[in-house]
C-alpha cells in the first residue's frame, strides 16, 4: 500500500507539470517566477541578458535545440552573476553562459548553487565567466559534459572554472576547463569524485585540493597548466590513471602534495613536466605503478616526508629521477625500474643484483647551489656522478632502491574518454 501511495504522488507530479516555452528575456523571468515544481522551462535559440536570477524551486531549464552552437545565450553583460540556485532538485543544461561580472568582493559566476542537493548542471558552455560554476554548502550536485572557457589576466583577478567549498558527495566528469586561476578547486569537499575531465592553461593548478578527505580523481588530464594538480592538507585521497603533461615552469609540477596522508597515486603518467610529483610533509602514502618520462625531477621528496611507498614504478628519460633535501631516509623505495641503472643480474631473475642510488650528485649540488645547473650534461657532472656512486659521500647513503627491476613494468596504458570543446 505504502509503495501505491508513493507510485501516486510521482505520477501526479508529472501530470501536472507543466512546460513553458520562452523566445525573449521578459518571458524567460515570468516563466521562472511564474513555475512550479517540475515544471520546465524550454529556452529557444537567442540572446537573453540576464544578471542575478535566482531559482528557489526544483525546475527543469534547458536550451531547446541539441546542437551547441544553437544554444540560447545568456549574457550578464560584465555586471553581475547570471544564476543562483537556492532549491534542491534543479536541472540546468544546454545553455551558453557568458560575460559574468568580475569583482574582488563577491565570487560572482555563470552559476551559483547555495546550499543545496541533488542539482545536475549539464551539457552547458560558459565563456568569459568569473567563475564558471560555484557550488556552496551543497550535496550530491553533479556537474557534467560542460566546457569552461576563461580568458586570465592575473592569478588575483581571476576566478576558479569549478569552485566547490565544503560540499559532500558530488561529482565533476566531462568538463573541459581552459583559462581559469584553478580550473577545479575544492575546499573542505568530502567523499566526492572527480572523473575523466580535461583541464589546461590554467593560471595556477588544472586541480586544487584544500582539506578535502575521502575523495577520488581519475582518469583526468593535466596538460599545460601552471602546475597540474596541488593536494593539501588532506588524507584518503585516490589519485590513479591521470595523465600530467607539459606542466612545466619555474614553479610547475605534475602533482604537488603537501601535508598529505594516507593515499594512493596509482597507474598515472607524468610526462614532460618540471616535476612529477613534489612531496612535502607527506606521510604513509603509496605511489605505486605510475611511469615517469622526460620530467626534469620526476620526484622530489622533502626530508619532512615519512612512511611513504614508491614501488614498482618506471623511471624513463627524466634529468633526475629522485632529488631530497635531507640526508635522512623514511621512505622505502623498492621494486622500480631505472631506465639509468646499468647494474647486472646474474641468476635471471629480474631483479638488479645491485643497488641502485636514484639521487645523484649533482642533484644535490643543484638543491644547495642552483647555479651549477649550468653545468648539467657537462663531462664534469657525469664524472662527479660516477664518483659518487661508488663512494658516496654527499648523498643520502640510505636513500637507494635494493631490487632495482631489469625491465620496466608494463602498466595500464592511459586510454581516457576524450573529452572535448563543445563550441568554438
Amino acid at each position: 500500500m505504502k509503495k501505491l501511495t508513493v507510485i501516486f504522488i510521482l505520477l501526479s507530479q508529472l501530470t501536472f507539470a507543466k512546460t513553458w516555452k520562452v523566445n525573449n528575456t521578459s518571458e524567460l523571468l515570468k516563466s521562472v517566477a511564474h513555475s512550479s515544481k517540475n515544471d520546465s522551462v524550454i529556452v529557444k535559440k537567442g540572446i537573453y541578458h540576464i544578471t542575478n536570477l535566482i531559482i528557489d524551486k526544483p525546475i527543469y531549464l534547458i536550451g531547446g535545440e541539441p546542437q551547441p552552437q544553437n544554444y540560447p545565450i545568456f549574457d550578464a553583460n560584465y555586471k553581475g552573476e547570471i544564476i543562483t540556485v537556492k532549491s534542491s532538485g534543479v536541472y540546468i543544461g544546454k545553455i551558453e553562459f557568458r560575460h559574468v561580472g568580475e569583482t574582488s568582493s563577491i565570487d560572482w559566476a555563470g552559476i551559483k548553487v547555495l546550499e543545496s542537493s541533488n542539482v545536475t548542471i549539464k551539457n552547458n558552455y560558459f565563456r568569459d565567466c568569473y567563475f564558471g560554476v560555484y557550488l556552496s554548502a551543497c550535496t550530491k550536485i553533479q556537474v557534467l559534459g560542460n566546457t569552461v572557457i576563461g580568458h586570465p589576466k592575473e592569478e588575483q583577478t581571476t576566478g576558479n572554472g569549478i569552485h566547490a567549498w565544503k560540499c559532500d558527495s558530488i561529482q565533476i566528469a566531462n568538463n573541459y576547463v581552459q583559462g581559469h586561476r584553478d580550473g577545479i578547486y575544492f575546499e573542505f569537499v568530502t567523499n566526492s569524485l572527480i572523473r575523466q575531465n580535461f583541464t589546461t592553461q590554467n593560471i595556477r593548478y588544472g586541480l586544487h585540493f584544500m582539506f578535502s578527505h575521502n575523495d577520488t580523481y581519475e582518469l583526468n588530464q593535466f596538460v599545460n597548466n601552471g602546475a597540474g594538480v596541488a593536494v593539501m592538507y588532506t588524507k584518503h585521497v585516490t589519485m590513479r590513471s591521470n595523465l600530467f603533461k607539459n606542466n612545466w615552469g619555474g614553479a610547475a609540477y605534475g602533482i604537488l602534495l603537501k601535508d598529505i596522508s594516507d593515499s594512493q597515486i596509482q597507474h598515472n603518467q607524468f610526462i614532460s613536466n618540471t616535476v612529477g610529483i613534489y612531496l612535502e610533509g607527506c606521510s604513509r602514502t603509496n605511489i605505486t605503478q605510475n611511469e615517469f618520462s622526460n620530467d626534469g625531477i620526476a620526484m622530489r621528496i622533502q626530508a619532512s616526508c615519512d612512511d611513504n611507498l614508491i614501488q614498482n614504478n618506471n623511471f624513463i628519460a627524466n634529468t633526475f629521477d629522485i632529488a631530497t633535501n635531507g640526508n635522512s631516509v623514511y621512505n622505502t623505495i623498492s621494486k622500480n625500474y631505472w631506465e639509468k641503472y646499468d647494474g647486472y643480474d646474474l641468476n635471471h631473475d629480474g631483479i638488479g643484483d645491485v643497488a641502485y642510488r636514484p639521487v645523484s650528485l649533482f642533484s644535490t649540488l643543484i638543491e644547495r647551489v642552483p647555479q651549477t645547473m649550468m653545468l648539467l650534461r657537462s663531462f664534469t657532472a657525469s664524472l662527479l656522478d660516477k664518483i659518487e656512486k661508488i663512494i658516496p659521500s654527499l648523498t643520502p647513503e640510505n636513500l637507494k632502491d635494493e631490487s632495482p627491476l631489469m625491465k620496466p613494468i608494463r602498466l595500464v596504458p592511459f586510454n581516457p574518454k576524450a573529452v572535448t570543446v563543445q563550441k568554438s
